[in-house]
């Protein structure tokens, strides 16, 4: 494996491409080659994620798509080529739901690159997809993409397609937020493309990655607060101004929690590989997403309107990050968890 995104890697890719760096340019420098979720170096991805998101949210919903894929692949026996570009599109909204068919006739070979298919184990059952699937960030640009939808027995299943064939449109659809617009997040539609079976029927929720990814989107909310708070300490340099200060600190408290339970989160993850991470998970992402809302607050009441106006990467960044955190179900989180302390020791909040 390829060394994982360190600081001065990213430094460097953030300077030779500036706002133009893009999900192709982190895959050809090997950054996308990050430690698994559990394999004892979780916290270490997380960091990446959270480096991209500090430059860039859009980015960082690409390339946390991206890495998740190959973290599903890993665990689900796939594989990826070198050089492709992924995504995971895994939203099931009601009106948006894609069946799997199953395609026994489909014999071509894997390796072939003409079949289009995404280069998976070939004993892997295949599939013609048939539907639209929404929420689907950087269609126009990925190579594969690794898709949920539905077999012919009602059952929920993965898998993996390419998007470079007959079968798939990428539209114009679906995206009308001025948050996270570099995302890109269309709907596609498949009629009858071709694509291959990752796993079994309920393995994407039912595995034990699936929280550890659900856990990594949080390091990319909290990079994106980081990112926001360190435009605020930069203007900051120097100021005596008590309510600027105070706006500050309410930043720093709010950052460090957060940061505390990510770094506890990933060494929970590491030292319970194989254990139910949800509790551990949803915590970590309403934790993250209460400090970021509390860094958004702050930062706009610290340097009132002139950056919001006259600083196109810290306007950006204030209007994704909102957007961003709306992957969070909010109170039916909330709750969900409560049941889930419900079902635990209160022992477990003593220090």
């Amino acid at each position: 494996m390829l060394a994982a995104v360190t600081d001065d890697r990213f430094e460097r890719l953030q300077k030779q491409y500036g706002d133009d760096l893009a999900l192709a340019a982190l895959v050809e420098a090997g950054a996308d080659r990050l430690p698994l979720p559990g394999a004892g170096e979780t916290l270490k991805r997380w960091r990446a994620l959270a480096a991209v998101a500090a430059h860039d949210l859009s980015l960082v919903k690409l390339f946390e798509g991206h890495t998740d894929a190959l973290a599903i692949l890993a665990e689900l026996g796939g594989d990826a080529p070198d050089g492709s570009l992924w995504a995971t599109w895994c939203a099931e909204p009601p009106d948006a739901r894609v069946a799997f068919e199953a395609h026994r006739d489909f014999s071509r070979s894997i390796a072939d690159s003409a079949s289009s298919l995404s280069p998976t184990n070939a004993a892997s059952p295949t599939l013609r997809l048939h539907g639209t699937k929404a929420w689907c960030s950087g269609a126009a640009s990925v190579t594969h993409a690794v898709v949920s939808g539905w077999n012919a027995a009602g059952e929920p299943c993965l898998a993996a397609v390419s998007m470079q064939q007959p079968g798939v449109t990428v539209t114009e659809q679906g995206w009308h937020a001025v948050g996270m617009a570099g995302s890109a997040s269309v709907d596609v539609r498949f009629d009858g493309a071709h694509a291959t079976q990752l796993g079994q029927p309920g393995d994407y929720t039912r595995r034990t990655g699936f929280w550890h990814g659900g856990a990594g989107i949080a390091a990319c909310w909290y990079g994106g607060a980081w990112g926001i708070a360190r435009a605020v300490h930069e203007r900051s340099g120097g100021s005596k101004a008590p309510h600027r200060l105070a706006h500050l600190g309410a930043i720093d408290v709010a950052l460090a929690g957060a940061a505390a339970v990510l770094r506890e989160s990933a060494e929970w993850i590491d030292t319970h590989r194989d254990a139910d991470a949800q509790a551990v998970a949803m915590r970590a992402r309403l934790v993250v997403e209460h400090a970021a809302e509390e860094v958004i607050h702050h930062a706009g009441r610290a340097l009132g309107a002139g950056p919001l106006c006259r600083d196109a990467r810290f306007a950006r960044a204030m209007a994704d990050l909102p957007v961003f955190l709306r992957q969070s179900h909010a109170e039916r989180d909330l709750a969900s968890l409560g049941a889930l302390a419900l079902e635990s020791k209160a022992a477990s909040w003593m220090l």
